[in-house]
């Protein structure tokens, strides 16, 4: 009785919100709906029945919980974001498997977990010959993913009253987590939100201006944005063979997996300042940059390509791709020298920033971790010295560095377990690690049989929903999945 009265105490209050958060994402349906209807792709059915049972389990949610409504706690928060990504999948899976029967929930809930998460990996075949409302409506999940549902809901939604604060923390990325860019949260929120439809409607513009469809340059502009990976084309963005639209791509790539603060601060202000003061931005272009010099001079003296240019292009394209974990590709670079491969994975791991569409550990984790390792040499010689790590002119407080390696430890566990999890369901060494850097990293395609060309179809159920789970844990960044797994969390 007392494990179900904390049960009840801990799930009831946080219902009519998590009905409201469902009704939202109900009412996001209704873009690709009026597409359906608008181009008569004989989807409409799907997406009319997959509102109304979406919009009807929000509602009957909000019933449930109406009675039990409190200020949020914090693991309350927590609590609400976890059942918000294990379940608006589910309703998102509703319109894939009503339009395409043969799909099995297995497949459904994946492609929509990829979706949401920004993951980009797809079990889906025949992308070209989808209805153009199917395919925005996979795209439209990145968007959404992209900054957060949770977020979204509370910029449009500021008198919820449900502790909006311990919502947003709980939903961004990044190490730290306490900063503000406006007094209140909601106006943070819409702020963030603010810039990111700005920018996105300014690429749908570059992309319809430089030959795409109107859905083509929809779908791929919600994908970028979000650093998804989702593309309309089986061959993926090498389906349009066009160098303007990938040097869109590609700078468009690079805004989102920037700190989206710093191009809330840059506008509100008018100035370039908060970009010439991020800690992460130097290190960002360095690695990207300069991989992109690397991996071109190394395709064309082994012979890949006849000349520097086109080996520059192709490796350009990857790597921004796949450091900014969105995903796209233009070229196949599971055929090209297995260093090759490997160095997108590492790059995806940690190359986007806080505060980004990104996946990985962000940039400011991975150079705290090179300050920390520096500051330990330095110890060595110098051990009785007091040395601080600084970001700028800031003092990194020891509690956030030693957030910061626990964090990486917990990562790095994550992936060698998950990876000996899928060796020992027989797949091979390389498809289950990279399966498994590509997924927790919600980056999309990786080396093997689940390389750019393939799609993750070739898993088995139980392969995919390790996949799946590596998912939301490395959207979530570990900890705000996990913490829900311990006995002491449902404890008071």
């Amino acid at each position: 009785m007392a494990i179900r009265a904390r049960l009840f105490d801990r799930l009831f209050p946080i219902l009519h919100v998590l009905g409201m958060i469902i009704g939202v994402f109900g009412l996001s349906m209704l873009l690709p709906l009026i597409i359906s209807e608008w181009s008569d792709d004989a989807a409409q059915r799907a997406y009319d029945e997959a509102v109304l049972v979406t919009l009807g389990s929000g509602v009957l949610l909000w019933l449930l919980g109406r009675y039990w409504k409190r200020e949020l706690k914090a693991r309350d928060g927590i609590l609400l974001v976890v059942l918000t990504w294990l379940l608006t999948p589910l309703f998102a899976a509703l319109p894939l498997m009503l339009f395409l029967p043969d799909l099995s929930f297995t497949d459904a809930y994946f492609e929509t977990m990829s979706g949401l998460t920004t993951t980009g990996a797809t079990v889906l075949a025949g992308l070209d010959k989808l209805p153009a409302s199917i395919n925005i409506w996979r795209g439209q999940l990145h968007w959404l993913g992209g900054l957060g549902v949770i977020v979204l809901v509370v910029a449009v939604l500021p008198l919820l009253g449900v502790g909006g604060r311990q919502l947003y923390k709980a939903e961004t990325p990044g190490p730290m987590k306490d900063d503000k860019l406006t007094p209140r949260m909601a106006e943070t929120a819409k702020g963030l939100w603010k810039v990111y439809i700005q920018l996105t409607v300014i690429l749908i513009a570059l992309y319809w201006l430089f030959g795409m469809t109107a859905s083509d340059a929809l779908m791929h502009a919600f994908s970028v944005m979000g650093l998804g990976g989702f593309s309309s084309h089986d061959a993926s963005f090498g389906f349009f063979h066009s160098l303007p639209l990938e040097v869109i791509t590609e700078i468009f790539a690079l805004l989102a997996g920037l700190n989206f603060a710093m191009h809330f601060m840059a506008l509100r202000g008018r100035t370039l300042a908060p970009y010439l003061h991020d800690p992460e931005i130097r290190w960002f272009f360095a690695y990207v940059l300069g991989s992109c010099l690397m991996l071109g001079i190394l395709l064309w003296a082994r012979g890949i390509y006849l000349d520097f240019p086109s080996a520059l292009r192709d490796a350009s394209f990857s790597v921004i791709s796949m450091a900014t974990t969105l995903g796209l590709s233009t070229a196949d670079f599971g055929a090209w020298p297995f260093f090759a491969g490997l160095w997108l994975l590492f790059l995806c791991s940690f190359s986007t920033s806080a505060g980004s569409t990104g996946g990985g550990i962000k940039m400011l984790r991975a150079v705290l971790l090179y300050k920390q390792v520096y500051r330990e040499l330095q110890h060595l010689i110098h051990p009785h010295a007091q040395i601080n790590i600084r970001l700028g002119e800031q003092m990194v407080p020891d509690r956030v560095i030693y957030a910061v390696l626990v964090f990486f430890f917990v990562y790095v566990s994550s992936i060698v377990s998950l990876s000996f999890l899928l060796s020992f369901t027989g797949l091979d060494v390389l498809t289950a690690f990279s399966a498994i850097v590509a997924c927790i990293n919600n980056t999309g395609p990786g080396l093997g049989q689940v390389g750019p060309s393939t799609t993750y179809a070739v898993l088995t159920d139980f392969q995919t929903w390790v996949c799946t789970f590596a998912m939301v844990l490395g959207r979530l960044e570990l900890f705000t999945f996990l913490v829900v797994l311990t006995p002491a969390f449902w404890r008071k």
